[in-house]
């Protein structure tokens, strides 16, 4: 499957953000936002460094990376792929040839990705919002809203949550806007860097706080998450041995308890 590009290769700067953090143990004192960016950029250098890059998101068109960005909902990619491998088969990935076809026969086609009843209804939903923005096709022109416009109106969406909202902004509309999941809260809560239950727009603000609002970074940055926590830093046996940042030199991981990201 070929891979929708047009994103920018990532900065690697950090520019001072918002919020206040405390100094790290035993170090020359830093201000809590230098500590911050400081911690984003050995993360995002040493996952780079292990992991490579991996250019996301999967599709052939931004409208594909849409539903699949929907159908990834509690559920594995391979699963995914299979519903979309359905859809292509039969023509349905543009916004007006899914917008023909019955809800049921299109909740069949992506059964393989789980809740296809479900989902179904979210798609039939997300293709009501891009033809009423004006025309599909593979790249729909609603993609082209403002980011917080077009994040506005996805969440707008039944079934859409933030998560969905910030891949499709994020990799179908190329915006910068950080996506945040469960890969992402376990490794701030293993490393001491949040305690993993903040609200998801607390750890999106923090994200976007202390990097630069680069399409190309954030997209490599999330991807690398990802990757991290399919093979180092998994829910029960995580392999912490061999974690590329279990060294952090900066890191305090008895902040845990205190730091929790604010809203910016």
């Amino acid at each position: 499957m070929g891979r929708v590009s047009g994103a920018k290769e990532g900065s690697a700067g950090f520019k001072r953000g918002l919020l206040s953090w405390p100094p790290v143990g035993s170090l020359e004192p830093l201000s809590g936002e230098l500590w911050a960016g400081q911690r984003l950029r050995f993360i995002y250098g040493r996952l780079l460094g292990r992991f490579g890059r991996l250019n996301w998101w999967p599709g052939e068109s931004p409208f594909e990376v849409m539903v699949g960005a929907v159908l990834t909902q509690n559920t594995a990619w391979r699963n995914v792929e299979k519903a979309i491998g359905n859809l292509a088969k039969n023509g349905l990935l543009t916004p007006e040839a899914m917008a023909g076809v019955k809800d049921e026969v299109l909740a069949e086609l992506i059964r393989p990705s789980g809740y296809f009843n479900v989902k179904a209804r979210r798609l039939k939903a997300l293709v009501e919002l891009v033809l009423g923005k004006g025309p599909g096709g593979e790249r729909p022109e609603i993609l082209d809203l403002p980011l917080e416009e077009l994040r506005a109106a996805l969440l707008g969406v039944t079934g859409v949550g933030p998560e969905t909202a910030d891949s499709i902004v994020l990799y179908a509309a190329n915006k910068p806007s950080f996506v945040v999941d469960a890969y992402t809260r376990r490794l701030l809560s293993r490393h001491g860097l949040a305690k993993g239950d903040e609200p998801y727009a607390d750890i999106r603000a923090w994200f976007m706080a202390h990097l630069e609002p680069d399409v190309g970074l954030f997209n490599e940055y999330h991807a690398l998450i990802v990757a991290a926590g399919h093979q180092k830093c998994g829910p029960k046996r995580p392999d912490c041995q061999s974690c590329p940042i279990n060294d952090d030199p900066l890191l305090d991981k008895s902040l845990a308890e205190t730091i929790k990201p604010k809203p910016v």
